[in-house]
């Protein structure tokens, strides 16, 4: 996507002089010939660079006012000053009130495309820098080798480039931001912003300000952009989007369909580009039927819909997921990493995960603070928090009645096997393929011994192919 300059200055000539440099290396631009112009300009659409003459004539503003409003507006917008005029003084001050970089006049083509280019890169890093500070978090992919996981990553490198909007369904902590961030990440717009807004804990009187913002009276401290337009030439996300207000959800079909919107208290339009991905853990069918949501709204944001599978779906993932899981909370504690033992593994795979990969990583986070034993000892699984374990604890260990010693040898391998296998079953949810494969069975074998044990497959959810 290219990168759009506002050229600001009151000579005609100079304008075009930029422009034609500029257009030539792909930039896109707009004029603005006085502070009026430039900062209606600005506020319409964010561009990515500002060039901004220090002396205007016939201007309300010069170039420092000029820099000064626009920076009390958006700072993350880099501005170049130029001067035909130009004094060490003059470049300091610019430099204090927030200009990446002073240019004199008469300038030379490469100086200009040079600062452009280190400009709006210092800008991106910045915003990158912000975010990752901001949200910064292990969970940077959708870990995982299932083929559930592998077809939602296929789907992500499919519709990341096309600029479609994309709503994401999934429980509660499968990875749904995460599956918006990688879409970013791949899309054209990855050197834009990426801007989350969480409609389930918005208060519902504050949705429209944070969604448009609010115009005040034009003074410096009372103007606030909102999220379409901090998220311009990037990707917003709407966060569990059945939340939002059904009024608020009008407005945002219209800044949908047009990519303009007035902010609150202002009359003017602010134009935007930006591309919406939405996230949702309940079935927007049903609130449409409630008339919770608008059916409009939906076709708006389900061009391509998304669909996150729950970890209990896709259990084989679980080994690997747990101990990337927990080396990277060593390494953010700062601490040795564990390993996790087989039946430690066996009982995390036998869980239901109510929670997802969220609850596997606190599991994850809770066993290196508290498990107990040295670091270098592996987690067993009776060190796993109570509730992890309970819902199989018989699979994990014999019977303690069982006298095992006193069984006829074919009686007790009888019961170690049933035991066995039923964890084994229980580990990759009930699929017979995969289990067949891990314990080194045919899968019509396994089928038989299953038979001759008594196991009844049919409790698990078999499934008879992988």
């Amino acid at each position: 996507m290219a990168h759009e300059v506002l050229i600001v200055d009151d000579e005609p000539d100079i304008r075009l002089l930029i422009d034609g440099i500029l257009s030539d290396e792909g930039y896109e631009t707009r004029q603005a010939g006085n502070s009026d112009a430039a900062i209606a300009a600005f506020t319409a659409k964010r561009p990515s660079l500002v060039i901004l003459d220090v002396w205007l004539q016939g201007s309300r503003l010069d170039g420092l006012g000029i820099l000064k409003a626009m920076h009390a507006e958006d700072p993350t917008v880099p501005v170049v000053m130029i001067s035909g005029h130009g004094t060490i003084e003059t470049a300091v001050t610019a430099l204090q009130h927030g200009a990446y970089d002073f240019i004199e006049k008469p300038f030379q083509t490469d100086r200009i495309l040079v600062i452009a280019r280190r400009a709006i890169e210092a800008a991106r890093l910045s915003r990158e820098n912000a975010e990752l500070r901001l949200r910064a978090g292990p969970e940077t992919t959708l870990d995982g080798a299932s083929a559930l996981v592998a077809a939602v990553r296929t789907q992500i490198e499919r519709v990341a480039p096309t600029g479609s909007r994309v709503l994401i369904s999934g429980l509660a902590g499968v990875g749904k931001e995460v599956a918006a961030r990688m879409i970013h990440a791949k899309s054209r717009r990855a050197d834009g912003p990426f801007v989350a807004l969480n409609c389930a804990t918005l208060a519902p009187a504050r949705f429209e300000e944070e969604l448009f913002g609010i115009e005040g009276d034009g003074a410096d401290n009372t103007r606030r952009i909102g999220v379409l337009e901090r998220a311009d030439r990037g990707t917003l996300l709407l966060d569990e989007v059945v939340d939002m207000p059904v009024e608020t959800q009008g407005k945002i079909v219209r800044a949908l369909q047009d990519q303009t919107f007035e902010r609150l208290g202002g009359a003017a339009r602010v134009k935007v580009d930006v591309r919406v991905i939405a996230t949702t853990n309940r079935d927007l069918h049903a609130a449409i039927g409630a008339g919770r949501f608008r059916e409009d709204l939906y076709y708006r944001l389900a061009v391509v819909p998304l669909r996150i599978p729950s970890l209990r779906e896709r259990r084989e993932d679980i080994p690997e997921l747990a101990r990337t899981l927990l080396r990277r909370s060593a390494e953010t504690a700062g601490i040795a990493p564990r390993e996790l033992s087989a039946d430690a593994i066996v009982a995390l795979q036998g869980y239901e995960w109510p929670g997802n990969v969220r609850e596997l990583r606190n599991v994850m986070d809770w066993l290196l603070i508290m498990a107990p034993g040295a670091a270098n000892e592996p987690i067993r699984a009776e060190m796993l928090p109570p509730y992890v374990g309970q819902g199989a604890p018989a699979l994990m260990k014999f019977d303690a009645s069982a006298d095992v010693m006193g069984l006829p040898l074919r009686e007790a391998r009888d019961l170690f096997e049933t035991q066995y296998l039923q964890a084994q079953l229980m580990r990759f949810g009930g699929n017979i393929s995969r289990t067949a494969g891990f314990v080194g069975m045919e899968r019509s074998a396994l089928h038989r011994k299953l038979k001759q044990l008594g196991v009844n497959t049919e409790d698990r959810n078999v499934v008879a192919s992988g």
